[in-house]
């Protein structure tokens, strides 16, 4: 399938290739290691591929031994793979790199050698078992694989026009035909219940079968409670309890997540390495919220309290719909069609976050819930910010409605408040693009142009 992390991988290839190592970082099934292995194929006369879910004991010794007699390292390398090495023509790829991290370290002398390219995939990164006794090298330079996100998923579906109509209508703040604007969310609602992970679109492309795309997102949501049971010693009880209470917890019309509902009197204390985990395994994304609608989102971030996003919105589906052991077809027609009759706002919320991180953002809301000034009562979905930072009018609110009948209290209340900090204010929804008193209403579809 057609990624965009592609292009990344050329602008190193052609920019800093031989002074950096690239390591692609993602949640497992999101398709590093086939983006690897393709861009390898296409842009090198040849390249190894180090699979450390597999590697045999020889090729870990290599990395023990001989990292101060480079010449006998690559031709034991070349040798066993029974690969040719050029220099400035071969890539080597560290496949899962987290499962040995010496051969992260041993980077920083791989690439002062010079004489070959190196690319690292890998998940959790960051928790401490998967850099213990190690120092990260600073030759690496580190890009985030997310699963495909709605221009790519068009790509797959063989529709590689849409998204150019939807780009052109965005920027001249021009409505789309009724016709083209039905078209546009029928493919928005697929890509909702399928999701961006590269197998189960790939299912969905061949067999059009939900129930098989089922099984297939049911396959890797079992593959991530192994990882949890297997990676996260200590407090894999904990991760689990999150993981499997995010629907719930998402399900509420506040959707700040409650510790409490975990263990009574609990607190963000109690369960931060666990959030940790989940993010850093690229399961979930995190929106914190800010206190203070201004620059620095960062700056006024309250990290006690956040909601928790699935990753992939179609494996939210699955994991939602799971007392049977499947997600019926009929449940997948009824998103499908919008005829859905439990709280789809979930499903829609969740996928404008995982679009909004796929296009670079990170996750903020607003909330006050004072009990003595109305006006300043309020909740936001998202704040974003403008890309060039002034001195005034620089947050954006976003609004997310999944129904056609809604009140916008908050977004009043939030423009009232806020003016001085105030650029554009978006209302996300199912309708077509328009412009209503001062307000931004956009098709769910142009949520990665914001």
């Amino acid at each position: 399938m057609k990624r965009k992390i592609y292009n990344t991988l050329i602008k190193w290839k052609q920019e800093d290739a031989g002074r950096t190592a690239i390591l692609i970082d993602g949640a497992r099934r999101v398709g590093k290691s086939y983006i690897a292995e393709e861009f390898a194929k296409a842009e090198y006369k040849t390249y190894i591929l180090i699979d450390f879910n597999r590697v045999p004991q020889e090729i870990t010794d290599l990395f023990v031994h001989y990292l101060n007699d480079l010449d006998t390292f690559f031709l034991y390398l070349s040798n066993y793979y029974n690969v040719r090495l050029y220099e400035h023509e071969s890539l080597i790829i560290f496949d899962e790199v987290q499962l040995f991290p010496r051969a992260r370290a041993a980077i920083k002398y791989l690439v002062a050698d010079g004489r070959y390219d190196y690319l690292e995939t890998g998940s959790l990164m960051s928790i401490k078992k998967n850099v213990k006794d190690i120092v990260i090298p600073s030759e690496e330079r580190h890009v985030k694989m997310y699963p495909l996100d709605f221009e790519e998923f068009l790509w797959a579906m063989d529709n590689n026009m849409l998204m150019d109509l939807i780009v052109k209508c965005f920027q001249d703040r021009e409505p789309m035909s009724q016709a083209l604007h039905r078209k546009a969310m029928d493919y928005f609602r697929q890509y909702m219940i399928v999701g961006g992970m590269p197998q189960a679109v790939e299912t969905y492309i061949q067999s059009k079968d939900f129930d098989r795309v089922d099984r297939v997102k049911r396959d890797i949501l079992e593959l991530y409670r192994a990882d949890i049971l297997k990676h996260a010693e200590g407090y894999e009880m904990k991760i689990e309890q999150i993981f499997d209470d995010i629907p719930s917890q998402l399900q509420k019309h506040e959707k700040k997540f409650r510790f409490s509902s975990l263990k009574k009197e609990a607190r963000f204390r109690n369960y931060e390495d666990a959030i940790f985990w989940l993010s850093d395994a690229m399961i979930v994304n995190i929106c914190y919220r800010s206190t203070a609608p201004n620059i620095g989102l960062k700056l006024n971030m309250d990290r006690m309290t956040l909601k928790c996003y699935m990753a992939d919105t179609g494996l939210l589906i699955s994991h939602a719909f799971d007392e049977n052991g499947i997600v019926s077809e009929e449940i997948y027609k009824k998103l499908l069609f919008d005829k859905l009759e439990v709280n789809k706002g979930m499903f829609v919320e969740n996928i404008v976050a995982q679009m909004l991180v796929a296009s670079g953002h990170k996750l903020y809301f607003y909330s006050n819930s004072s009990r003595t000034d109305a006006s300043s009562r309020m909740e936001i979905d998202f704040l974003i910010a403008k890309s060039k930072i002034c001195n005034r009018h620089n947050i954006s609110p976003i609004e997310v409605k999944s129904g056609k009948n809604y009140t916008l209290t908050s977004l009043h209340k939030f423009c009232a408040k806020y003016d001085e900090q105030l650029h554009t204010p978006y209302v996300l929804h199912t309708g077509n693009l328009k412009e209503e008193n001062g307000v931004t209403y956009l098709p769910l579809y142009m949520t990665p142009l914001l």
